[in-house]
């Protein structure tokens, strides 16, 4: 089983929403649409659907073209940010109404409507109807009519932004179990890089319009071919500057010099020239760190406490650097500090953009 998008595109009122798009998605498989607002993934999962027609290119659903097929005619069911339910049907009815359409006898039915509603925290409300239950309910109802409704290519856009944290936690662990034990090809558009990493499998970043990476998801965490797909998969977005290798020296803003002729920040192989270093906020400590670590004298600019963790949005020579550490960390913003990076977790891209060298850390799987 399936999924093959061939040069598929997409345009509305002259402008490209899609650009040619090519991938493959297999049985079993759980497929993260990565990107932020706008960039494409709600139209791509409507092509997907059937929803939308694409202006080139090709959809094979088991190597059989459904490019034209109409969504009623396709193995697919499909969850939205905004929940949609049948408000004169009770929680227990919206469940079941796709089985009922199947024809499947009541004893199933009925095991799979409380299966699904024990999933979803849903069994006392069984009885009540859609707008006697509150928002986040409401949404849970509509994921359990799409699991239930046992297809082989199930899309989720966002369907977990409007749920309380506990919960949303408990079905990203939830739903690819599910769906792994299915056999069901699952495709869920998300704007947060950590979900798109809790949920695991595989991963195709957007970015207006475009694929710039798919493939298994901690794989393009770690080694993001371009800078675009760099800053889609950090959050906040990775940290660039411009630095000049020259030997076995990477000269920084600041006059700060990293040796990369030994140990895990080894570039020697790499060719001198200019290059973007890009390195994430978490990757970025306070204090001068300990032996060879890059320091930086910083501003600070604006601060953001989250309770656990803080944002701090610096001034690095000019440059605007985002750093995320734990605690609370309050500090005016003005205040001058020092912060230090790892060399060994710096990413290389060329002057084109494209990845030149990611950190051996990073690539042997060595933390996030």
């Amino acid at each position: 089983m399936t999924l093959r998008l061939h040069d598929v595109s997409k345009t509305v009122d002259g402008k490209p929403h899609i650009h040619p798009v090519n991938l493959e998605l297999e049985k079993g498989t759980m497929n993260v649409l990565l990107g932020p607002t706008s960039a494409g993934k709600t139209s791509l999962m409507r092509l997907m659907a059937g929803l939308d027609t694409p202006d080139t290119g090709a959809i094979l659903w088991e190597g059989r073209d459904v490019t034209g097929a109409r969504v009623q005619t396709r193995d697919v069911a499909m969850v939205y940010q905004q929940f949609v339910n049948y408000p004169a049907m009770s929680v227990y009815d919206n469940i079941a109404s796709p089985l009922k359409i199947q024809g499947k006898s009541r004893g199933e039915i009925d095991a799979k409507v409380r299966e699904m509603a024990q999933l979803l925290k849903l069994t006392d409300l069984l009885d009540r109807r859609p707008a006697e239950i509150s928002g986040g309910q409401q949404q849970r109802c509509a994921i359990a009519r799409a699991l239930a409704k046992d297809v082989g290519l199930v899309l989720m856009d966002e369907p977990l932004a409007n749920l309380d944290y506990k919960l949303r936690e408990e079905l990203r662990v939830e739903i690819p179990r599910l769906f792994a034990a299915s056999g069901a090809i699952f495709v869920y558009a998300t704007t947060e890089p950590e979900e798109a990493l809790l949920l695991g499998g595989n991963t195709a970043t957007l970015w207006e319009g475009r694929v710039t990476q798919f493939g298994p998801s901690m794989q393009v965490y770690r080694e993001p071919v371009d800078e675009i797909t760099a800053r889609v998969y950090s959050d906040p977005p990775m940290n660039f500057v411009t630095v000049r290798k020259d030997g076995a020296k990477v000269h920084f803003p600041g006059g700060q010099l990293a040796r990369v002729d030994a140990g895990p920040a080894d570039l020697a192989d790499l060719a001198d020239g200019e290059y973007r270093a890009g390195f994430r906020a978490h990757d970025i400590a306070l204090g001068e760190g300990v032996a060879g670590d890059l320091t930086f004298a910083a501003k600070v600019n604006s601060t953001e406490l989250t309770g656990s963790e803080t944002f701090l949005h610096l001034d690095v020579q000019g440059d605007r650097w985002t750093a995320l550490v734990r605690g609370p960390q309050v500090l005016a913003p003005g205040s001058d500090l020092h912060i230090s990076l790892d060399p060994a977790r710096i990413f290389y891209f060329d002057t084109n953009g494209k990845l030149a060298r990611a950190p051996q850390r990073e690539a042997a799987g060595a933390g996030v």
